[in-house]
Formats: structure tokens, sequence, C-alpha cells
């Protein structure tokens, strides 16, 4: 053996020996017992000091995290501007074409130019542009300041007043006043679209007029001010009229009073008008009325008495049908329906049902302009995915999208390529099942493109003729890049930024980790994410914070990266503070999303508590003995439930804004989860009914002024803890709204778990301790 052998085995003996005693301490401190962390009065002092100075200092730690591009109307290039460190900004041209970036201009001698001519002085740090156009030749440049326009030589750095500028055309402006989008949209009106008829209600009744002559008569007799007819629709050639007869239920109201207007010595009486579940809907009754003969004809279908009333699509090229969508109350059966408005006889194009819950307002539907198709997802098949419906034959003329996986929205829809723009998750194997990805496919389910590659959830902006779109991504445990790409292909023009976070990482925080364990049937993965305090210490068990949220009309887990957060200020008070994604929330599959039928206050706890378990058997400094969480609204039920109903594991709770009983929060949201009619599931899931079932601490926050969630959801959720002769603190937050109770609740929750899970009196702010030096 060689001296060049003999050297190189020593080394890898060293390599081995290092690595087996570096095994053998980490399995000592795996044995060794890790000691429960309890701090001083005085250390929980000083990390409320810390904490509050990392809120200040971590607001502005963060640049370059996103472009908002600016497009020019030639669509060669855009311009974006970066906020930087010391609260300056700079301003970037990318030229799309040759991949190049650079300074819009000089900042320098731009300040110096609009000093001549502005009101206040800028500094080449702080110019304080919000728009501008460059002309084709890059030689002139027309920037907004302060709602005026000036049109500067990028030559000669001479700036003067201009009007308005809205687009440019060729090398020069055009001048005029901009106008907000919603003073371009057209006014509705009841004209006939061959501006012959006006129809128009007039007590209670139908009546066309002639805008030729001004002739007027009467198409309905049987209407009043109490059961009008209304919401007139005209077919494309002004052939046929629907319209409805409206039996109007107005919302009961409910009540709040203002106690603490400064002004007054008496409180105020709120009045809002909120259906509750149970409530009668307003219901309609379609009719149809052919201008040949003025008859009315009612269309064979049943009284439509959910969510408002229909809006009807007519077929292209026959305007003899139309069809129109409808939910049935009870969100287990979705139908497209077809109606002949020459006999008023109806099909379903569509028919589906469930035994357990239709998510009706996140149905996407799109009627083709020329080939009589709808684009419609659903659900049926256990994924939400796209379906193309022939809307002559009825029936799915084949899938689009096909998968276990789920797509999340449609971007756009190009009829003349027939193709589909759409964001999805779950597509690609091996990352967060959540993350957003785009694509473009088919209508015939073939072609399909991945626009987005990079294992992070992705956020595109397109140019306005989709030639090049912008990628934002990130995940919550990586800082955001933004690159420019090619559509057609997905080609990588440049890399735009990467976020900035050395400032962040200065201040000495931890990133967040993205955390996995297995659900309640030990096979599904459940996601969520870890913030520790800066100040961690592996040595020592840390009580755990759960931030819950598990509304079923979405999921909550921060996707994007997570910056600084109340999550992390709340760690940096001496907790592992924790988030997840239980059964029952959305944006995976069915099945997933089936858990809360019924059953919302089941609210993923079995997943959510094996979660933590999991996160402790990883980290042997996470502390399941002492675990608390918090919510608002949804996640103030979930709170409170929690420690009704599984206080062998939560030991603290705060809840504000809580819907305790669902019976008396808003129709719309709890009839979609719970389902109709009201039935003994509700009394039988209500916080307020089990509150005797309270085990340990429990904070209850409301805003008096909740148009939200009424505020006698936690009056009555307060009611019964003292009937059940329960001890819980109440905090009531004169004229606040649907809010965590806001700085002063923020506070209060802290204090809370300060309290209750470390085992420490929160500073007494009365005595000021916490403006009295360094405890």
């Amino acid at each position: 053996m060689n001296h060049q052998s003999i050297k190189c085995c020593f080394k890898l003996s060293v390599k081995i020996i290092v690595a087996i005693l570096l095994f053998s301490v980490a399995a000592d401190l795996q044995a060794q017992p890790v000691k429960p962390y309890q701090p001083a009065r005085q250390q929980v002092l000083r990390a409320y000091k810390a904490a509050a100075l990392l809120d200040s200092l971590a607001k502005k730690s963060v640049f370059k995290s996103y472009v908002n591009a600016n497009w020019q109307t030639d669509e060669k290039g855009f311009w974006y501007r970066n906020l930087l460190a010391g609260d300056s900004a700079e301003y970037l041209y990318v030229n799309a074409l040759t991949a190049t970036r650079q300074n819009a201009f000089d900042h320098a001698k731009m300040a110096m130019a609009l000093n001549k001519v502005l009101d206040t002085t800028v500094t080449a740090g702080s110019l304080p542009i919000s728009n501008m156009q460059f002309d084709g030749l890059h030689q002139h440049v027309a920037v907004e300041v302060q709602k005026k326009w000036y049109r500067c030589n990028l030559k000669t750095y001479s700036c003067s007043k201009t009007d308005s500028v809205v687009i440019k055309k060729d090398n020069g402006f055009i001048t005029g006043n901009i106008k907000s989008r919603w003073e371009r949209q057209p006014a509705a009106d009841s004209l006939s679209p061959d501006k012959q008829w006006a129809a128009y209600e007039k007590n209670g009744n139908l009546f066309i007029r002639s805008v030729k002559d001004g002739q007027t008569e009467q198409l309905t007799q049987n209407g009043d001010t109490a059961k009008p007819y209304g919401q007139i629709q005209w077919s494309p050639d002004s052939k046929h009229l629907v319209v409805f007869h409206i039996n109007p239920v107005k919302e009961k109201p409910v009540y709040y009073i203002l106690s603490s207007i400064d002004t007054l010595t008496r409180g105020v009486l709120k009045r809002n008008d909120y259906a509750q579940p149970g409530d009668a809907f307003s219901s309609y009754e379609m009719f149809i009325i052919n201008m040949d003969d003025k008859k009315l004809l009612k269309v064979n279908t049943e009284l439509y008495d959910f969510l408002d009333y229909p809006w009807i699509h007519w077929r292209t090229g026959d305007n003899r049908y139309f069809v129109f969508e409808k939910a049935d109350r009870g969100h287990q059966r979705f139908r497209m329906i077809e109606v002949d408005a020459a006999n008023g006889n109806s099909r379903n194009l569509i028919d589906e049902k469930t035994n357990t819950f239709i998510y009706e307002s996140r149905i996407f539907t799109w009627y083709t302009a020329a080939t009589n198709e709808i684009i419609w997802s659903s659900e049926k098949d256990g994924w939400n995915q796209l379906y193309l419906v022939d809307a002559i034959k009825g029936g799915v003329k084949n899938r689009i999208t096909n998968g276990n996986w789920v797509v999340r929205n449609v971007d756009s829809v190009d009829e003349k390529k027939r193709e589909i723009w759409f964001q999805a998750s779950g597509v690609n194997q091996g990352e967060d099942p959540y993350n957003i990805h785009y694509y473009r496919i088919g209508f015939d389910g073939k072609n399909l493109v991945s626009l987005t590659l990079a294992n992070a959830s992705h956020l595109l902006s397109f140019s306005p003729k989709r030639k090049y779109f912008i990628d934002n991504y990130s995940r919550p445990d990586m800082p955001a890049v933004t690159e420019l790409h090619r559509t057609a292909d997905g080609k990588l023009i440049s890399v735009l930024e990467k976020a900035d976070i050395g400032k962040y990482q200065q201040l000495g925080l931890k990133m967040p980790e993205v955390f996995v364990a297995k659900g309640r049937d030990h096979a599904t993965d459940i996601w969520g994410v870890v913030c520790r305090p800066s100040h961690f210490d592996s040595t020592l068990k840390y009580p755990v914070i759960e931030n819950i949220y598990a509304g079923p009309q979405d999921a909550f887990v921060p996707k994007r990266f997570m910056n600084y957060s109340e999550m992390q200020s709340m760690a940096e008070l001496g907790f592992i503070v924790v988030q997840c994604d239980g059964m029952g929330t959305a944006n995976r599959s069915k099945a997933f999303h089936d858990v809360c039928w019924k059953n919302l206050a089941d609210a993923g706890f079995a997943d959510r508590i094996l979660w933590i378990k999991g996160l402790a058997a990883k980290y042997a400094y996470v502390d399941v003995a002492r675990v608390g969480l918090y919510g608002t609204s949804a996640g103030g039920q979930n709170a409170a439930g929690a420690v009704l109903f599984h206080p062998e594991f939560y030991k603290a709770a705060v809840s504000a804004a809580g819907c305790h009983d669902n019976r008396i929060d808003k129709q719309w949201w709890n009839e979609q989860w719970m389902g109709y009619p009201v039935g003994p599931h509700y009394a039988a899931q209500s916080n307020v009914t089990n509150a005797g079932k309270l085990k340990g601490a429990l904070l209850l926050i409301v805003g008096e002024a909740d148009t939200n969630v009424p505020p006698e959801s936690t009056y009555r959720m307060a009611n019964a803890l003292i009937k059940a002769g329960k001890n819980f603190d109440l905090l009531v937050v004169p004229g606040m709204g649907h809010s965590d109770g806001g700085p002063y609740g923020r506070q209060k929750k802290r204090d809370f778990f300060v309290k209750h899970l470390l085992g420490v009196d929160p500073p007494d702010r009365n005595m000021e301790e916490l403006n009295a030096g360094n405890p």
C-alpha cells in the first residue's frame, strides 16, 4: 500500500470514529430526560420585551419578495418597483425580448428633474412614482407623481407637466382621462337587445313599452307589491322574456348594542338583518313571455327557493332553449336545467347528487360562445376536476382533467384554441399537496402543460396577451423567487429577484418548519408548520400552542414564505406554536373534506392531536402535557370545542368571536356543512349545549358590534358556563366587530397562555412592569 493510500485510509478512519462519537453523544442526549421549560418570571418579562422589539424590527426585514409588473402596451417589457432597506425604493425595467434587467432611469437625475416641476422635494431613494409609460425607443417616459403626470426626456432629464397618460402608441403618447373599471361597465337596464322594447315592473306587474311609439302593454295581472314580478332577462334575439314571480322573504334581524359612544349617555341599539339556519328564502317562480303573443307561460320546473334567483344562458344560434343552474337547499343536489321557451318544458343536462354535500360556491361553469358546450367542475369522482358537458345532448362529453389531485381555480378559457388555463394542487408527487401550480390543457383533456416546476407554491401573473408570465414562488421555509417565463413553452427567460432576507436572519429568527404526520387513518398525510422561539434550547421541553381554524370552506396553513407572523411572535415568549389542516378542511380529496359533514364539532381534532404527538415523537423538546390553542370565528368555535371535547389533550384555549352554536350563526355557511333541515345534530355539537364538559382554562373574547357572528353566540356560551358552575374568563371589547379582540385581545391571549401553560404571572401593566427598565 502506498503512502497516498495509507493517508486516505487514515482520514476515512477518523471520519468514522467521529461519526460514532457524535452518534453516541446524540444517543446519550436523547436518553437524558428533557426538563420542562419553566422560566422565572423575570425571564418571561424579558421575553415580552424581546418579542415586542422583534415585532417592530421584523416588519421591514424582507425585501424583493414580489414583483408587481407594469407591462408596456407593446408587451416588450415592463417596469416594477422594489422596496429596499431604509424605506428607499428602486425602479427597474425589464426587456422581455433581450432578457435584460436594468434601472428604469438614473434615479438621481430623475429626482433632480422632478424637483424642478414638483411642489415638494424628492430624493433618489424616495421617488413617489406610482405609474410609468415609456415610449417605443425608451427615450421618454411619462411618470405619475401624486396623481399628476409629467413627461420626462431620459437623455436630458428635463420634465414637464402633461395630461393623464392612458396608453402609448408607436413612439408617442395618447393622453386623456383614466376611467375606473367600474365606469367602463355597461349600465344594466331592461332594454331588449334589438332596442325595440323596454320591459319594466310597476306595482308588482310586468309592462313593456315600445321604444318606437311609446305604447305600453301590461303583460302580467296577478302581481302586487307583496309578490311582484321581476328579475327580467331577455333572449338574445329579443323574442322571449324570462321573468319571475317573486315571493320575497325579508331576513329576520339580530341586534347588538354599542355601549360606549362617547357623545351619548345611552347605549345605541343596532339592527342587523341576518338569516340563520332554517330560515326561509325568497322564492322565484319562472315564466316565459313570447313577444309574438305576449302570453305568460309557466316553466315546467319546481320553485327556485334557494340562493337568490338564477341567471340564464341561451343556446348559441338557437334562442329557443336556455339553461339555468339550480343547487337544492341542503347542498346535496346540483343541476343544469334546460328549458324549451316554446312550451316551457325542461330537462336536466347535468344532475349531480351526493349523500354528503356539494360545495356549491366552488362550482365552476363556463358556457362557450359558439359550440354549445359547458365546462363544469365537480367532485363527483372523488376529486375536484373539470368536465366538458354537451349543452345540446346533455351529459358529459369527456373529462378534461383527471387524477387524484384538485383543480383549485380556472384562470381563463381560450375558446378559439380550446384551451383552459387553471391552477391545481397535489399533481406533483413528493411535495406538499397544497402547493399551487399552474397548468394549461385542451378541452379534450389532452396536451396538459405544466407552467410551474419548482417545489413550492406559485403565484403567476401574465402579460396582457399572455405571451409571458411572471412566476413568484415560495414555501413557508423558503423565501420567494420571482422569474420571467415565456408562456408558449414555459421557458425561463430570467430570474428577476430572489428575496433578500439578510436583515431577517440578522434578527436571529428561525425559519418555520414544514412538518408532516399521519392522520387518524394512519395513511393520510396531515401537513402543518412549526414556529420555534429564537432563544430555543433543545434540552428543554416547551409548551405547544396551536393556531386553529378548521372552517371547512378552505385550508389555512400558510404555503408561502411566512416572514414574521403572530405565531412567531408568540413563540418568542417560550412556546412551540403550530398550525395544521386536519380532515374536514378543503383542497384535498372529497373523502378528506366529507369528514366535516354534519360534524363540525370534529374539527379534525383526531388528526391534529396525532400530528402534535408525531411532532413530539420526533422532537423531545415538544411538551404534549402542556398544549393550548387559540382561534377566531370558526376557529373560536374550534378552540372552545377543544377544551370541551378533548380536555385530556388541550389544557387551555382562547376563543374569539366563536360561532359556538351553529343554529345562531349565518345561514349560508352553516347549512353548507351542517345540512338542512336543522336537526338534532346541530344541538348535539353545540359548544353551548356541551358547556358543562369544560375542563381546563378558557378565555372567551367577543366584540360587542360583531355583525359576522352575532355576539349573543358568545354570551350564550358564557351563560351556559355560568349555569354549569364553570370557571372561565370573558373579555367583551366595546365597539369592536368580528375580530380576535384587536391589540388588547391579542395581549390578553398571550398573558393567558403564559399564565396557564408556563405557570407564570403575566406582566402587571398597571404597575408598568414592562416600562420599568430591564427586569
